[in-house]
């Protein structure tokens, strides 16, 4: 089987596959225990022999918060149960069929994307397709994309369509060895979408290769990137000291060994402590925007279907009703100071550097009885890639851990509309790092 989507539209243009037997096997892959819970509903998509398409009829999976014409969106919850069919795809989902995608399925998630880590109440929490072959144990796939994560990792699908408000994609890609890139918001459609928080929701994909990931994001932006190798001498990464606290062992180690094969390269690497990372926490105050957003979106339902929600999901929603107008003006107000003052702080580095995640992949069985310890799991999970979605920035995950371990991942991350520039190093990482394991 090709190792990517890219490998595979290869085959198809040269003769090599055929899309429909791609199609068959992928829906063999979404039907198998691998992909337990991986989904809340399948299509039955028709084979499409489009093999110069740039998606070539090959299956892509869909996160159960985007329209699909035909099919309900229900956020993964039993509170949307009464959802109608939606009449037309949301703009990221027609974009992606017009492009040749076969959808083969709406996937699972954190309800209403509200978690880092993936568990479902409703529809059960799919496990880590990765982690369970290296050591047999039932782990997390991370979250709220989930179902995106197993999808990719099973088979099931050559790409993952979801959401990212505070590492929703990066995190189930890091855990299950993927590539996650969250673009600049504004660039991808959000409309026809469930939304968690307008204001920090992402519109992208989880893909196997950053090549892929550039691909996807040219169809869900509908615009060209323009590709730029630099000499690794010529570029500036910085690491904040504050993403590197309560790392566990191997993501420590695989981080560091990250660093290493890029100095080595040529990379000037430094540790740096910017100001106004210290005041992120201070913008988290009763959920933050997260919180005052969602409160916004599903007051009118929860006051009817409370009994309906995950109550983990409902207890973070109801922190958002605390907030009066003034406050969530003064919060947008203190983001939009704390992004100018960050963007002061970065200036001069061509990207930045941490862990996407402190931890690997943890087991379900815990997570799932004790709330004390899946708030603290969620939040440090979320620690370093929810930054990002603050900054209003741009940031992709891709692996860096050593063949046979437990997945980790590197994230980059840059401030907003440095997408194309961030794409470019991340292939020129995701290169180096592959050779170094290969050597």
């Amino acid at each position: 089987m090709p190792h990517d989507l890219s490998s595979a539209l290869s085959g198809l243009r040269e003769g090599r596959l055929q899309a429909a037997e791609l199609l068959r096997m992928s829906q063999a892959a979404a039907r198998s225990e691998a992909c337990k819970h991986a989904f809340v509903r399948l299509f039955e998509p028709r084979p499409i022999e489009a093999p110069h398409s740039p998606l070539g009829g090959l299956a892509i999976s869909i996160k159960d918060l985007f329209d699909v014409a035909g099919q309900p969106s229900t956020g993964g919850s039993r509170a949307l149960s009464d959802a109608p069919p939606a009449s037309v795809d949301s703009p990221a989902v027609a974009r992606l069929r017009t492009a040749g995608a076969a959808l083969i399925g709406h996937t699972n998630l954190s309800e209403f994307a509200f978690s880092g880590l993936g568990l479902n109440p409703h529809h059960g929490t799919p496990l880590n397709p990765v982690t369970q072959a290296l050591d047999g144990l039932a782990r997390i796939p991370g979250g709220s994309s989930s179902g995106a994560a197993v999808s990719v990792a099973s088979g099931a699908a050559w790409a993952a369509l979801g959401t990212d408000t505070g590492g929703s994609i990066r995190i189930p890609a890091a855990l299950t060895g993927l590539v996650g890139f969250k673009n600049t918001a504004r660039l991808t459609p959000a409309a026809g979408c469930i939304p968690l928080a307008p204001s920090l929701d992402t519109s992208c994909a989880i893909t196997h290769s950053v090549r892929d990931a550039v691909l996807l994001h040219e169809i869900l932006a509908a615009r060209q990137v323009r590709l730029q190798t630099r000499p690794w001498s010529g570029l500036r990464l910085g690491v904040p000291r504050a993403m590197l606290e309560g790392l566990d062992t191997q993501v420590a180690q695989d981080f560091e060994r990250s660093l290493a094969q890029l100095s080595a390269a040529g990379a000037q690497i430094e540790h740096i402590d910017p100001a106004p990372l210290r005041d992120f926490s201070a913008l988290q105050i009763q959920g933050g925007l997260a919180a005052c957003e969602s409160w916004a979106w599903h007051r009118a339902r929860l006051a009817e279907r409370e009994s309906d929600y995950d109550a983990r999901v409902a207890l973070r929603i109801k922190r958002g009703a605390g907030f009066t107008a003034a406050d969530y003006l003064d919060l947008l107000s203190a983001r939009r100071d704390w992004i100018a003052a960050m963007e002061q702080a970065l200036q001069g580095f061509d990207a930045l550097l941490s862990p996407t995640v402190a931890r690997v992949a943890p087991e379900l069985a815990p997570l799932r009885a004790d709330d004390e310890l899946f708030f603290a799991t969620n939040l440090l999970m979320l620690r370093n890639t929810s930054v990002v979605n603050l900054l209003d920035g741009c940031a992709l995950t891709l692996p860096c851990h050593a063949p046979g371990s437990l997945p980790t991942g590197l994230m980059l991350w840059a401030t907003a509309l440095r997408d194309d520039a961030l794409l470019s190093l991340a292939l020129q990482t995701e290169a180096l790092l592959q050779s170094e394991r290969e050597a």
